[in-house]
């Protein structure tokens, strides 16, 4: 609870690593499994751009 009340609250976790799943319906469960998948597919364009990136460098200082 903010102690006053101008204080932005935090946002509940859609979900979380570790969380007990047991008290979740099975639409629940799927929506979190579609995050899950969503952010997976993020992570994974975020790790392939920063290999190309990694890759370019590499090339770049072995001219030299």
């Amino acid at each position: 609870m903010a102690i006053f009340d101008d204080e932005p609250k935090k946002k509940a976790r859609p979900h979380e690593i570790g969380q007990d799943l047991s008290l979740l319906s099975v639409d629940e469960l799927s929506e979190r499994i579609g995050i899950l998948r969503d952010e997976i597919a993020r992570l994974e364009v975020e790790l392939k751009t920063k290999s190309t990136t990694k890759s370019a460098a590499e090339a770049l200082f072995r001219r030299g």
